[in-house]
């Protein structure tokens, strides 16, 4: 069977947590599959050493402008071109006009739910409004098109079933995503130390992987951090990634605490190997989303021997099992509470970081990638033209 896979962002150098989900996909059927013959259908970019063609593997740069238009009218063109029999689209959407079957990894559906954004109306970047009207108008008719809906977590599973009315419907399957195998305990100094270099990381902090997206939290986060600070007079810092000055300083400002703005460190942009070494000197990996379809960060942390602190909603619960502090987000006082646990507590530190090394350890990359394998194996490629 020739099997396109698109991966159109896997090669930019600022990867995020859909690119990741593709990228190790994509690796570990190389490792697994020699039989089927794969195209990876990708957009140029300076990051291309990532993955590299094999005997059944090829990459196929596709130029075409802006997302909807390489997505929509340069992938499958491309695909078709190319002889595809079976088209996996990784990142939510999927053209629309095409022939080829199509398999969808829908990761969420937080841009269909008018209660979330009524929550948090007004917020959120310009390009992210646009990707949620985007995929608003695509989604929905891919659904109905897909051959196979691959969703990452069964509490996703059972929202998009209610939500397009097709619960029970052997299309719609869940698969839970990995950890990558270099998420361990860091115990090397040499590397801990270049890495707390590189990005000026403080010896005693949280980390908090914020950014503009409402549903990361950051406002609450950001409150109880402030609350921490002034009810035990610590000396912890705050380490976030890749978030903008002036948007912080704002979130500062609404919650009463300008001052706080000593305590946050900003690294940039975080390469993913680094990651290891950033949670392993962390103390508290912080994790009170508002709303995720799985939670890929929180596994990490855990597998680095971090206690976690996540919510209680959405698929937050399903993937941490009994290996976090499990936190309402919506109130910024229960986070706040759970950090004086964990920096009080030795014993339910030590507990925590016990039951996340067994609970990250449940989930592989290739056991995901095995699973995908059998559902495209299910696929009638007849309709392929």
């Amino acid at each position: 069977m020739k099997i396109g896979i698109e991966a159109q962002r896997i090669f930019r150098k600022k990867k995020h947590g859909m690119d990741m989900v593709a990228l190790e996909l994509i690796r570990n059927l190389q490792s697994i599959d020699t039989e089927n013959e794969y195209l990876i259908f990708v957009k140029p970019d300076v990051d291309d050493t990532v993955i590299k063609e094999s005997a059944n593997f090829r990459i196929v740069k596709l130029r075409g402008g802006y997302y909807p238009f390489w997505e929509q009218i340069s992938l499958p063109r491309a695909a078709k071109k190319a002889g595809c029999q079976l088209l996996h689209c990784t990142s939510n959407t999927a053209p629309i006009f095409t022939s080829i079957p199509l398999v969808v990894t829908l990761h969420d559906i937080i841009y269909m739910e008018s209660s979330y954004f009524k929550i948090l109306k007004g917020t959120g970047s310009l390009y992210q409004k646009f990707g949620n009207v985007y995929r608003k108008m695509f989604v929905p008719k891919i659904v109905k098109k897909s051959k196979k809906i691959i969703t990452v977590s069964h509490f996703e599973k059972n929202r998009i079933g209610q939500f397009f009315g097709i619960e029970g419907d052997n299309r719609l399957t869940a698969v839970y995503n990995g950890v990558s195998e270099y998420f361990k305990p860091i115990t090397h100094k040499t590397e801990l130390l270049r890495v707390k270099a590189k990005y000026n990381l403080p010896d005693n902090f949280f980390f908090f992987l914020g950014n503009t997206d409402p549903k990361k939290n950051t406002k609450g986060t950001l409150k109880s951090f402030s609350d921490y600070i002034k009810q035990t007079g610590s000396d912890y810092k705050l380490v976030m990634l890749d978030y903008d000055l002036s948007e912080l300083e704002k979130l500062l400002a609404e919650i009463g605490d300008k001052a706080l703005i000593d305590r946050i460190v900003l690294t940039g942009y975080v390469v993913n190997t680094d990651l290891p070494s950033i949670y392993c000197q962390c103390e508290v990996f912080l994790y009170p989303s508002l709303r995720e379809s799985f939670g890929i960060p929180m596994l990490e942390a855990m597998a680095c021997g971090v206690p976690v602190i996540t919510s209680n909603t959405s698929s937050m619960p399903e993937i941490a099992g009994n290996a976090a502090l499990i936190i309402d987000p919506f109130k910024p006082e229960q986070i706040t509470y759970a950090l004086i646990q964990i920096t009080n507590d030795q014993a339910l530190k030590k507990q925590l970081i016990e039951r996340g090394l067994q609970q990250s350890a449940k989930f592989s990359w290739k056991a995901m990638a095995k699973d995908v394998l059998e559902i495209y194996k299910q696929i009638d490629i007849s309709t392929s033209k």
